[in-house]
């Protein structure tokens, strides 16, 4: 007797076809039937040759009593016996996946009670459905899977059939059922909607209690992150929210925030927009800090992030120019870096940065800010050549800070070692003369 639960995947193979073709034909003549209506010997040994390599990628603790009897079935060349066989295997597959899914999450989803009873009462294309709405299984997976559906009801002998399926045919609802049901094992895990947003808007998050959630939603499926993402990003925005769950919120989008899909990206751009149009300014605001603290200020709109950076173009100037600038000024420079980073200047901002950012390395001739030094010029490195040319055109211009470079000592040496920061090739045509004056 064969034991297909004990061979690895590596080592599968079956044996030779057992020799049931006289038994056969001495049956169909005892019978009185004609040979033919039942599957070929030729039929019978293609489809147990290319059984091993459908079989191969069933893991160990699928193969069990259903699979055995399919190869049963198929060895006297009862196709229509071995794809019942084959289905009830994949649908049990695809209930086990529910169930490790969570019938409490899966409740929670279709807004409905969902015990184990209900899931063994769905009928196989109710099933099919929840498993494509869960992530269980693909479009692909469903139409294919939907597809076997039909031929298991009309070809197996499960119901009386319409007709016969030979060899090749069954080898494909075979393998079907394998890739869409039965060769995955592993399947994700819901999160429990409830206990998650309880979680997030109770006490601080322990390092290890973060750890635990970023793992969960590793779990889960990519449908309810998108949706998880949503809920925790209307916590932060609701002005009811205490501080530990926007921290809370703040952790998990930040440890998640470099897998954030294209839906979820989208999703949180929607409910942003959304409180503009209903213009909620307290949550839109929020919502703005939101992107800026998670590095996603390039997802918003030029408007916006002129907005955004003006803000603190004009903190970073106000500080500058009060009397202790030298000791304050360094948080303000180093926002206003990180934001810099995060998308591309708006063009409205361009000449306002780059005048900010250079009056501010040039100083006032009393001296600079040193703790914020590092950051003006990793700005200064970063410039565009249009606001490259704006930079250049500042030392000839009327304004007080060309007046200062035009003046000379430590606001010109300092304009110097601002322009050899700057790549020679980003130096545009129109003012490549001015740079060179300048530079020497």
């Amino acid at each position: 007797m064969i034991n297909l639960s004990t061979k690895s995947a590596e080592e599968f193979q079956l044996p030779e076809l057992p020799q049931f073709h006289l038994a056969i034909s001495q049956l169909t003549q005892a019978l009185g039937i004609p040979r033919d209506l039942l599957a070929s010997d030729e039929e019978i040994e293609y489809a147990w040759k290319d059984l091993p390599r459908e079989l191969h990628n069933i893991p160990i603790t699928i193969r069990g009593e259903l699979m055995a009897r399919m190869c049963v079935a198929v060895s006297t060349g009862l196709f229509d016996s071995a794809i019942n066989y084959c289905w009830n295997a994949s649908i049990l597959q695809l209930r086990e996946k529910v169930k490790n899914f969570g019938l409490p999450v899966v409740a929670q989803i279709i807004r409905d009670d969902f015990e184990e009873k209900h899931l063994l009462n769905l009928q196989d294309s109710k099933l099919l459905e929840l498993c494509v709405q869960l992530n269980l299984t693909s479009e692909d997976g469903y139409f294919f899977l939907d597809q076997c559906r039909n031929i298991r009801n009309n070809f197996s002998a499960a119901h009386p059939t319409i007709g016969t399926l030979n060899d090749r045919e069954f080898i494909i609802f075979l393998n079907r059922c394998v890739k869409y049901a039965l060769a995955d094992s592993t399947s994700p895990r819901g999160i429990n909607i409830g206990s998650f947003i309880s979680a997030v808007k109770g006490s601080r998050f322990t390092d290890q209690q973060c750890a635990t959630w970023v793992e969960r939603l590793d779990e889960t499926h990519d449908a309810q992150r998108e949706l998880l993402f949503g809920m925790i990003h209307g916590v932060y925005c609701d002005p009811a929210s205490p501080e530990p769950a926007r921290i809370n919120t703040l952790e998990l989008c930040t440890a998640y925030s470099n897998k954030f899909t294209a839906a979820i990206k989208s999703d949180l751009i929607n409910k942003h927009s959304e409180y503009i149009a209903k213009g909620d300014e307290t949550r839109h605001l929020v919502s703005q800090q939101f992107f800026e603290k998670l590095g996603l200020l390039s997802l918003l709109n030029d408007h916006e992030k002129h907005t955004i950076i003006s803000k603190s173009i004009n903190r970073l100037r106000t500080v500058h120019n009060e009397i202790n600038n030298f000791h304050n000024e360094h948080p303000f420079a180093e926002r206003l870096e990180e934001l810099s980073k995060q998308s591309a200047l708006p063009k409205t901002l361009q000449e306002e940065f780059v005048q900010t950012i250079v009056d501010c390395y040039v100083g006032n001739g009393y001296g600079v800010a040193w703790k914020a030094e590092p950051y003006y010029e990793s700005m200064i490195r970063s410039f565009s050549p249009g606001e490259i040319a704006i930079m250049i055109k500042l030392a000839e211009s009327e304004c007080i800070l060309g007046k200062r470079i035009r003046g000379g000592g430590s606001c010109r040496q300092n304009f110097v070692k601002a322009l050899k920061l700057i790549d020679v090739a980003s130096i545009h045509n129109s003012v490549q003369a001015a740079y060179e004056k300048l530079i020497k």
